[in-house]
Parts: C-alpha cells; sequence; structure tokens
C-alpha cells in the first residue's frame, strides 16, 4: 500500500482529538502514520459539517486524481441530523460514488456508525435513520466490494467515554479506537475481545448545560443555514509524508481498544448485524 485520502466530514477531519497548536489529529492521521513506509502518502480532505453531496462534489474527484492506493469514505451523518433527511433518495447517490472510487482501482473504507442516540435528543427519531444509514452502507459494501468497519457493533461507544464533551465528536481515546477497528479491518492488527462497557448516565443538570452549551448553537446554525465547516479548507489537502504529530498521544489510553470490521467481498452475505445501527459534524 503507497497511498491513503480519507473524504469525510468532522469524524475523519479528526474534530475532537486537538494537538497543541490548534488543529486536529483523529483516527485517519493514527491509521496513515501505521500505513506508512518510506514513499507513503497521504491526503485527508475531510471539512467538518460537510454533507453527503458536498463530500461527493468536493472530494472524490480531488481523491480520484491522486491515484491512491486506499480510500475512506465515512459521510451522510451530517445528513441524517436534518429535517427532511430521505435515505431512500440517497441510496443511489451514495452507490455511484463508491463505484467511482472503487472503478478507480482503489481498495475503499466505509464505516457502519456507532448508535448517536443514545446521547442525543430524539431517540425516535434519530435511531431509525442511523439503522437506514447503515443498512445502506452494508448494501453498497457488499455489492462493490469494499472493506467494512462496523463501528455500530462496539457497544463502547454507546458510553460517553469516547466522546467530547459536545456529545457529537469523538475524544482522543475514541479516535484511537477508530483507528484500531480500521486497522484490525485492514489486516494491520489484531482484534482484541470487544470491550464490554456499561452505559453511563447524565444527570439532568449535565443535560440542561450541555443544551446550553452545544446544543443551542448547533440549532441555530440549523435555522441560519450556516455550517461548523464555512471558510474551512482541508487540513491536508496533497498526498505528503510525515507523521510526527501523530504519534501516539491518544494510545496513552488505548486499555479500552478494540477493532470489529471486517472486509466484505460483492456476493457475500451481509456484514455486521442487518438493520442496525453517525458521526456528527
Amino acid at each position: 500500500m503507497t497511498s491513503f485520502v480519507a473524504l469525510g466530514d468532522s469524524f475523519t477531519e479528526g474534530v475532537g482529538d486537538p494537538l497543541p497548536d490548534g488543529t486536529f489529529r483523529g483516527w485517519a492521521d493514527l491509521v496513515a502514520a501505521d500505513l506508512s513506509s518510506p514513499g507513503f502518502g497521504y491526503a485527508n480532505l475531510a471539512v467538518r459539517g460537510r454533507r453527503f453531496d458536498d463530500v461527493a462534489a468536493e472530494q472524490v474527484e480531488a481523491a480520484v486524481a491522486m491515484s491512491p492506493s486506499l480510500i475512506s469514505v465515512a459521510a451522510g451523518g451530517n445528513d441524517a441530523l436534518r429535517r427532511g433527511f430521505d435515505v431512500a433518495a440517497m441510496h443511489d447517490r451514495f452507490d455511484r460514488v463508491v463505484g467511482r472510487l472503487r472503478a478507480s482501482g482503489a481498495d475503499v473504507v466505509l464505516f457502519r456508525f456507532p448508535d448517536m442516540s443514545v446521547r442525543l435528543p430524539l431517540p425516535r427519531v434519530l435511531r431509525p435513520r442511523i439503522i437506514a444509514m447503515n443498512d445502506l452502507v452494508t448494501e453498497v459494501a457488499e455489492r462493490r466490494g469494499t472493506y467494512l468497519v462496523d463501528l455500530f457493533g462496539d457497544r463502547a461507544f454507546d458510553g460517553h467515554e469516547l466522546w467530547s464533551e459536545d456529545r457529537l465528536h469523538l475524544n482522543p481515546l475514541g479516535h484511537r479506537r477508530v483507528a484500531d477497528h480500521v486497522l484490525a479491518t485492514l489486516g494491520r492488527a489484531a482484534t482484541p475481545p470487544p470491550a464490554d462497557l456499561p452505559r453511563s448516565r447524565t444527570a439532568l443538570l449535565a443535560d440542561l448545560r450541555w443544551a446550553a452549551t452545544y446544543l443551542t448553537p448547533w440549532l441555530r446554525r440549523r435555522l441560519t443555514g450556516r455550517s461548523s465547516g464555512d471558510g474551512i479548507l482541508p487540513k491536508r489537502p496533497v498526498l505528503t509524508g510525515g507523521f510526527e504529530h501523530v504519534r501516539d498521544r491518544a494510545g496513552e489510553q488505548g486499555d479500552l481498544v478494540t477493532g470489529l470490521g471486517r472486509r466484505t467481498p460483492a456476493g457475500l452475505g451481509p456484514a455486521g448485524r442487518p438493520g442496525e445501527g453517525l458521526p456528527g459534524e
């Protein structure tokens, strides 16, 4: 493997895993550092707040033009958080994007997203959307012969331990855990036994503080048509080497790390658990 390009939104940009200079690291940087060898190149085109059509329009052809060995795509989470989300309408567009990436000769990594409904408001609305989105990703992964990383199958993501205070973005430990899922899926790391963590409960006061600090600004952006990614450019727009910034601050907390994904060649049965379980903005 000679190169890796990561596409998506804040999940792949690395929001929640800050470096001392104010930039973000995240799971994709950690994966690239593990894959690196002399001459290896890595680009990260992900930008926070991007919806699926933004990723398709801004990132896909740019990635194909680099002719990488491996491309990861995690997109659609921000769509599922909006009113009017229609997974059926997204199906063909998602399939075409993955087909385009596979036709370029690259291996592709897709994700079954964690169940964010356990931490966010309106779980009865959000959970069916997560289920539908993950069903779509699983189907496309099978048909297109991609790698599939099952984050929904890891119960550790149900708790608060892997998430930032905003409950939308992973913290450094969460990004490290995703990286190990990906590396296990690629055959680069052993798959340790899954962590069985109890779900943590939040007090009413903590929920009210979260709503005032994070939910209200998020809703305000939705109502005004703004995004957290307005004016933000990709952090690593071209293939380059150099991973000194990556080594492994978050890995010091790695007691909970596990990898549960696997590759699903086209024609095989459903990967993971069909009908179940979004990294957000």
